[in-house]
């Protein structure tokens, strides 16, 4: 009778339920919706934004044009694809290890805990004015190499270094935001498997390789995915630490879709750009997940 009352009694407040959640279910998806819909528009246009000139509708030429005519557009796409990649992969490798490390039980734990939150709470432009200050050519780290007898090093003019200028910012600011998924997910993993494999005369190792890492494999997919969508859309940090520069060995296609509408005026070419690179990511997102369900069966 119970839970017959319970059931009815669910029934009945369904639609006060569906009445209450309606209009903030509706402004979220219209808040999404609309805004990928504009663009969408555009990108079929030929528009340079003035109040007099009416959008031209092209098809799908913006979207031939960048795929076919456009090597300013596929360099950025690998630059966009190396700083996310180099940067996931290095903070992946040591948020991992810092999470390990803290794991486990010290004095000062938890203050430590509290001072790996200060680089995400600050901004990423405040990050990139305090990285750029560092390297600068008389700037601290190359004092610091000056002190062991290292050449200083061209940080923000050297192409090369230049992205990995931006890899080094961004690993050091969000390190941790992998690090406290991970330590999450170690936090909540049954103490059994391992009791059991230290009974049967594991080492540390092989308790990492063949039970720690397993179990935390889903978690780390999930942080990778968040943190990984994050840095594909990095915007600030790359405008103000290197401007996209020198020349545009670290432009983004982000930055690159910023110029084309706000300094050429090409707002369909530009909407083309983002629609391209928001079906890339959406691509990336579903292969990340998918490996994870597959972890997850396994």
């Amino acid at each position: 009778m119970a839970v017959i009352t319970s059931r009815l009694g669910h029934r009945r407040w369904k639609p006060y339920s569906i009445a209450l959640l309606g209009p903030s279910v509706l402004f979220v998806i219209a808040m999404m919706a609309l805004p990928v819909g504009y663009t969408l528009f555009l990108s079929v246009h030929r528009w340079a934004g003035g109040l007099n000139d009416a959008p031209a509708f092209v098809g799908l030429d913006n979207y031939v044009a960048i795929i076919f005519d456009d090597p300013r557009f596929r360099a950025a796409l690998v630059n966009t694809f190396l700083f996310a990649g180099t940067g996931v992969a290095l903070q992946t490798v040591l948020g991992v290890g810092i999470a390990l490390l803290l794991g486990r039980s010290f004095r000062g734990r938890s203050v430590v805990r509290t001072l790996m939150l200060f680089p995400m709470v600050a901004t990423p432009v405040a990050v990139a004015l305090i990285w750029r200050l560092l390297f600068q050519p008389d700037g601290l780290i190359n004092q610091m190499l000056g002190t062991i007898g290292i050449r200083p090093a061209e940080w923000l003019s050297s192409p090369v270094l230049a992205l990995v200028s931006l890899v080094i910012a961004d690993t050091w600011q969000w390190t941790p935001l992998i690090a406290i998924i991970v330590l999450a997910g170690l936090m909540s993993l049954p103490r059994w498997p391992f009791e059991a494999a230290a009974v049967d005369g594991a080492n540390r190792a092989q308790i990492f390789r063949f039970v720690t890492l397993p179990l935390l494999l889903p978690t780390i997919v999930v942080a990778v995915t968040l943190r990984a969508i994050d840095a594909l859309k990095t915007f600030d940090l790359i405008v103000v630490l290197t401007g996209g520069g020198p020349g545009f060995a670290t432009e983004t296609v982000n930055l690159y879709a910023y110029r084309i509408t706000f300094q050429y005026q090409q707002l369909g070419y530009s909407g083309a750009l983002l629609i391209t690179f928001l079906v890339v990511i959406g691509a990336i997102t579903a292969i990340l997940l998918s490996f994870r369900r597959r972890v997850e069966l396994s």
